[in-house]
């Protein structure tokens, strides 16, 4: 969301954000997000949220997307530390 055109909404983009953010990743409806918000201060109805949840969720998962490692099906481990009998050995 680095685009340099200005965007034409009341509030930045990162409250904008930090309120999809909350509805997204925890189990919230929009009236929840809109009682967290509330209590910071941020007055927004829970139809505003509802419509920055359709217009920049998408745009948001996308920027994730593309800044997150791809990560394969396959992985290995390196070295690991057991316990047998009290004695810690390195593998």
């Amino acid at each position: 969301m680095t685009d340099p055109k200005p965007y034409r909404h009341r509030f930045p983009m990162a409250i904008i954000q930090q309120a999809v953010w909350l509805y997204h990743r925890f189990p919230l409806s929009y009236r929840d997000v809109q009682e967290l918000l509330h209590q910071r201060g941020i007055v927004v109805s829970h139809e505003t949220l509802r419509e920055w949840c359709i217009k920049f969720g998408p745009l948001f998962a996308e920027d994730l997307r593309h800044r997150e490692p791809r990560r394969g099906s396959r992985w290995s481990l390196d070295e690991v530390c057991t316990s047998v009998d009290g004695v810690r050995h390195w593998l």
